[in-house]
C-alpha cells in the first residue's frame, strides 16, 4: 500500500498547529497566573538554596508545565508548516525508482520537481485554483497515473490535448509530422541492443532510447481534451500511457527540472557527477 505522505505531512501540520493555539487561548495563562504564585513563595531567586530550587522546580513541574503533547506542537508546528509550504507549493524532491525514463534518468537519481509551474493546487485535493503556464510537449512531468491515485510517476509528454501521436517503427509522428531523431550511439556495442537518440519534440532536444530485441507495438491516438499523452524515454521498457491510459489535468502533480544528487543503495555513498538541469 502507497503511502500518502502529502495527506500525512497536511495532518500534523494541522493538528500541531490546532493543539498549540487551543492551549495559547485557553490553558497558557492559567499556567503562568499559577507560575506567578509560585514565584511569589521564591522572592530572592539569587539567594536560594538547593532545597528551595529543588523546591521550586519539583512545584512548577507539578502545577505549571507545559503539557509534553503542547511543548511537542510548539517546537515542531513552524517547521512542519514550512516544509508543507515548500513541498505543496514550491519545490518537492523525488527519488526515481525505475529504468523507464533511460538515459535522461537513472535508477537512484534524486530531482526537484517545480510545484507552481503548471499552476498552483491546493494539497491532498490537487484542486488547481490558479493559473501559470500549460504543460508543453517534450516537457519532463510528475503525475499521479489514472490507475494509481497515490503513486507518483514521471514520465515525458509526448502529446498535448488535441494532437494525433503515431508511433511506427519505432519512430514517432506528432500530428502527421516525423518527430526529429538523431541516432547518436549504442549501449552495448557488442550485440547493439539499445540504440540511443537525440530527440526534438519542444525547443529543446532531450536522449531516449530503443531496444531492438522489442517487437515495434505501433499504434496511433488523439489525446482528449484536458489530457495528455506520456511516454518514458526508455521506450521499450516503459509502463506509460501506451497501457494505462492518458493524464488528465487534475493529475499533474508538476515539472521535474533539475537531477541534485544520485544514490545507488543505502549502501552505497551519494554522487553528485549527474547534477544538472533536465531536459
Amino acid at each position: 500500500m502507497s503511502i500518502n505522505f502529502p495527506l500525512i505531512l497536511f495532518l500534523l501540520v494541522f493538528f500541531s498547529g490546532i493543539i498549540w493555539l487551543f492551549d495559547s487561548m485557553f490553558f497558557l495563562r492559567k499556567r503562568n497566573h499559577i507560575l506567578q504564585e509560585i514565584r511569589a513563595k521564591f522572592p530572592k531567586e539569587k539567594d536560594w538554596s538547593k532545597k528551595q530550587v529543588s523546591s521550586y522546580e519539583a512545584e512548577v513541574k507539578k502545577l505549571a508545565r507545559e503539557p509534553i503533547i503542547v511543548e511537542y506542537s510548539r517546537a515542531f508546528f513552524p517547521v512542519l508548516l514550512f516544509v508543507f509550504i515548500v513541498r505543496s507549493f514550491i519545490v518537492e524532491p523525488f527519488q526515481i525508482p525505475s529504468s523507464s525514463m533511460v538515459p535522461t534518468l537513472q535508477v537512484g537519481d534524486y530531482i526537484l520537481v517545480n510545484k507552481y509551474t503548471y499552476g498552483i493546487r491546493l494539497p491532498v485535493i490537487r484542486t488547481k485554483v490558479f493559473d501559470v503556464t500549460d504543460p508543453q510537449r517534450g516537457d519532463v512531468m510528475v503525475f499521479f497515473p489514472p490507475h494509481m491515485k497515490d503513486t507518483y510517476y514521471i514520465k515525458r509528454i509526448i502529446g498535448l490535448p488535441g494532437d494525433i501521436i503515431s508511433y511506427r517503427n519505432k519512430q514517432l509522428s506528432v500530428n502527421g509530422s516525423l518527430v526529429e531523431t538523431d541516432w547518436q550511439a549504442t549501449v552495448n556495442s557488442n550485440i547493439s541492443r539499445y540504440i540511443k537518440g537525440s530527440e526534438k519534440l519542444g525547443s529543446d532536444a532531450h536522449l531516449m532510447q530503443i531496444d531492438t530485441f522489442r517487437p515495434d507495438k505501433s499504434f496511433s491516438v488523439v489525446v482528449k481534451p484536458g489530457h495528455y499523452f506520456m511516454m518514458g524515454d526508455n521506450r521499450d521498457n516503459s509502463s506509460d500511457s501506451r497501457v494505462w491510459g492518458q493524464v488528465s489535468e487534475q493529475q499533474i502533480v508538476g515539472r521535474a527540472f533539475a537531477i541534485w544528487m544520485h544514490w545507488d543503495s543505502f549502501f552505497s555513498l551519494p554522487a553528485f557527477n549527474r547534477v544538472g538541469l533536465i531536459k
